[in-house]
């Protein structure tokens, strides 16, 4: 099986390496451009691509690519909003994912946001690095008593109720396909009004875009710490821009962002950015912004690049995968 990985990323060529060293059956070469209509031609000659998160894998881009004779996509993710289902197994494509990959990784990064935003240390970092060692305006709060919101409590929601736990944090859980657990389930409205920390861990889909807008801003607590790891649309961001100035959100972490596709994961500090949105938000002095590393641990590339090589593995021997989409 020939393989075209698209979005390629030098970090992460050395864990392929080490995965695919096991299959001499697979072929994988490695493109740093992202997939689109613009680079789907790169695709001919392969039985399958490998995308990531902000790779387009939309209907016209499939057309492509069965007419260029790719009959597999493999998302080193675990969300897939990026690929339109439905015309890919229209087409007779077979679609694979990573469903978790070290979901401490990022629940432990969702930690960092959240301990960074509530003692300023990025702020007293800078200062000390001046000489500076005043405290005024480094204030912070313990998140130990606090009230933490969680949207979605899949296996990173999970493992960050017991780290929440740990801190003797109080966990709110809405997730409709969950049972009881160490947290107390409420409704969506419920956690809006009574956490202090909102973190979303929620896929993508029609029902949860923005699912953070106007009315939901309106109904949390003001000076909400609001943190998003999962994916950007599900934050509105011009209601969220708006909740920043009312100060309506006291705190807010990104690790993902609405229109990230065209900055995330490159080099762009010689270059003017062009999104008004993202200027604004990253001007905001109680706003924290990360480029979607939450996942950027060495176990988590271990893991995606084994089970991604271990998908197309099945896929190539004609055998269905357990994480078929």
């Amino acid at each position: 099986m020939k393989v075209a990985l698209f979005s390629s990323q030098k970090y992460e060529k050395p864990f392929f390496n080490d995965a695919v060293s096991a299959y001499p059956n697979l072929d994988i070469a490695h493109f740093e451009h992202a997939l689109s209509m613009e680079t789907v031609s790169l695709a001919s000659g392969y039985d399958a691509i490998c995308v990531f998160v902000n790779d387009d894998v939309n209907a016209c881009v499939l057309a492509e690519l069965a007419e260029l004779g790719v009959k597999f996509v493999a998302l080193r993710c675990a969300g897939y909003n990026n690929v339109d289902i439905e015309a890919a197994h229209a087409l007779g494509i077979q679609v694979v994912r990573v469903p978790a990959y070290s979901p401490e990784a990022v629940a432990e990064h969702c930690i960092a946001l959240m301990l960074t935003l509530a003692r300023k240390t990025h702020k007293a970092y800078n200062r000390v690095r001046e000489e500076n060692f005043d405290l005024n305006g480094l204030l912070g709060f313990n998140i130990h008593n606090k009230t933490v919101g969680i949207i979605g409590c899949g296996k990173i929601g999970q493992s960050l109720v017991s780290i929440l736990n740990g801190f003797g944090a109080h966990t709110l859980v809405f997730d409709p396909n969950i049972g009881e657990g160490s947290y107390t389930k409420v409704s969506l409205q419920m956690l809006f009004e009574q956490s202090d920390i909102i973190s979303l861990h929620c896929p993508l889909t029609d029902a949860t875009h923005h699912l953070l807008n106007d009315e939901a801003f309106d109904i949390m607590k003001p000076g909400v710490m609001v943190i998003n790891t999962s994916r950007g649309a599900l934050i509105d961001t011009q209601a969220c821009i708006k909740a920043l100035k009312s100060k309506k959100i006291g705190y807010l972490g990104l690790d993902v962002y609405e229109q990230e596709s065209e900055l995330f994961f490159k080099d762009r500090s010689e270059d003017i950015i062009q999104d008004d949105d993202f200027i604004r938000l990253s001007g905001f002095p109680n706003v924290l912004i990360t480029g979607h590393q939450g996942f950027f641990t060495k176990e988590a590339l271990v893991e995606i690049a084994s089970t991604t090589v271990e998908n197309l593995n099945m896929l190539d021997c004609g055998e269905e995968s357990p994480n078929s989409v």
